[in-house]
């Protein structure tokens, strides 16, 4: 389904890093954007008021301990390699705490440019699908302009029709997820389902299409999801026990950070088993051997 990929023409720009690295970012998701008290943050925070645990070296304080201090929002949100271009790139590497008449702005522009890196994540993954080569040029099209845009300067930044942008390039990426996920006969049209809390535990889910689904916690344990497309789909809370992902299309390590899995889930080869999960597979239940519950 993925072609191998081709060594990197020396004379080509280097490719814009699509992962996270908070050591050269200014802290920008930590500031820049709001959160409310609730089941994914411990405290309510304005748009552009620091958060209490950054620190003045722009880390976390409580990194290692977010989850239990119940900031698991955190642990989910990626900017897609954003924030250091933001910091870096876009104003130079210069601070917001060095230049506060620069904050503003920097805070403005990150989330616009992070919606862009999150459109150059999925655009490079559909550029590795052999089944859409029909689509290839557009797709290179589209990574070039959307990299273009992300790489203006604030006043061009801010000035991106981004809803229309990303219109177009979701009709290019559901093109191209169609070309692949047709080689599997039968597939189940879910776009935009609500599945809240849905049982769909073993379900054959190939080839489905499951762009923005409510999945929060929903019971896929050991279901099918070889070649479904997964973008934007919300597995908050989903029970990912000894499903397949291993051809899914789209998956964020956001999505699996967000998720319940175990050491039976299979993964995408691009991405990491979340440090959450359990190591091992959970011991069968008592009587799952013949087939019965437990008790009389």
């Amino acid at each position: 389904m993925r072609e191998t990929e081709s060594p990197q023409d020396p004379t080509a720009a280097a490719p814009t890093p699509l992962q996270s690295d908070c050591a050269d970012c200014f802290g920008l998701c930590c500031v820049a954007l709001p959160f409310s008290a609730g089941g994914d943050f411990a405290m309510n925070k304005l748009p552009g008021s620091p958060c209490h645990n950054l620190q003045a070296d722009f880390r976390c304080g409580i990194h290692v301990r977010l989850r239990e201090s119940g900031f698991q929002g955190c642990t989910v949100y990626d900017c897609f390699g954003a924030g250091q271009r933001v910091s870096q790139v876009t104003f130079g590497g210069r601070s917001w705490r060095e230049e506060p008449d620069s904050a503003k702005a920097m805070f403005d522009v990150f989330p616009v440019v992070r919606q862009l890196h999150e459109l150059l994540r999925y655009l490079t993954e559909a550029l590795t699908f052999a089944p859409a080569l029909p689509v290839h040029e557009e797709l290179r099209q589209a990574l070039a302009e959307t990299d273009r845009l992300a790489g203006g300067t604030p006043e061009e930044i801010l000035a991106v029709d981004v809803p229309a942008h990303r219109q177009r390039v979701s009709e290019l990426l559901l093109r191209a997820g169609e070309l692949v996920r047709a080689e599997v006969p039968r597939r189940r049209e879910l776009r935009g389902a609500d599945l809240f809390g849905a049982r769909l535990r073993g379900a054959d889910l190939r080839g489905a299409n499951l762009r923005g689904a409510l999945l929060v916690a929903a019971d896929l344990a050991g279901a099918d999801l070889r070649l479904a497309d997964l973008v934007g789909a919300d597995l908050r809370d989903a029970d990912l026990a000894g499903a397949d992902l291993t051809t899914a299309l789209f998956v964020t390590q956001a999505q699996l950070d967000a998720a319940r899995g175990d050491a039976t889930t299979r993964l995408p080869a691009a991405l990491t088993r979340p440090g959450h999960w359990p190591e091992t597979a959970p011991a069968p239940a008592a009587g799952a051997r013949n087939g019965r519950g437990g008790g009389g």
